[in-house]
């Protein structure tokens, strides 16, 4: 019998670590990667946590934008949870959806009996979250890249998947700038 698995992701986390690899961030190719990563597994959901701009007027433009990202993470299949941000002032916000992906684990986990958990983020904030579902008897995965990988996160969970070379099969940022202009 195969497994089940989920996989909950913090998206700043994970495309800042894009980011830091000078990589275009594929999400299906991350999917992909991420579930043949963890062989004998099926993917039951991949829980995308996404922070948005506040419904302010200095920042409608970005969070329209945001809004057309979330439509297409979930036409592509994907879980998406929102949160909305609070402003910082100068155009800036911060919304920080760690705890509530940390809550939906737990709770997803215990709805639906998963034998493995992937967390896709390096926040050592994490540990704690990876060292309960432990103690349920879930596996538990983090995918992130050794920049980002918190020590605490690291020692919690059962195993990495290196998001480095999951990071190596998509496009450089300055390729595919070149090729668009």
């Amino acid at each position: 019998m195969r497994k089940k698995m989920l996989v909950f992701v913090d998206e700043s986390n994970v495309t800042g670590s894009a980011r830091i690899k000078n990589k275009n961030l594929d999400w299906l190719l991350l999917r992909d990667e991420i579930v043949s990563a963890v062989s004998g597994a099926d993917l039951v959901e991949m829980v995308i946590y996404v922070g948005l701009p506040p419904s302010t007027e200095d920042l409608k433009a970005q969070r329209d934008s945001r809004e057309r990202y979330v439509h297409w993470l979930r036409s592509n299949g994907f879980l998406v949870v929102t949160k909305n941000g609070s402003p910082k002032g100068g155009g800036a916000y911060k919304s920080n959806v760690d705890v509530l992906m940390a809550i939906d684990s737990v709770e997803l986990s215990l709805a639906i009996s998963p034998d493995i958990v992937v967390l896709v983020t390096g926040d050592g904030d994490f540990a704690n979250l990876a060292t309960k579902l432990r103690r349920r008897g879930i596996q538990v995965y983090v995918c992130a890249i050794e920049e980002t990988l918190g020590n605490l996160l690291r020692d919690a969970v059962n195993d990495h998947i290196r998001m480095e070379n999951i990071l190596d099969q998509m496009d450089d940022f300055e390729r595919r700038y070149d090729n668009d202009n």
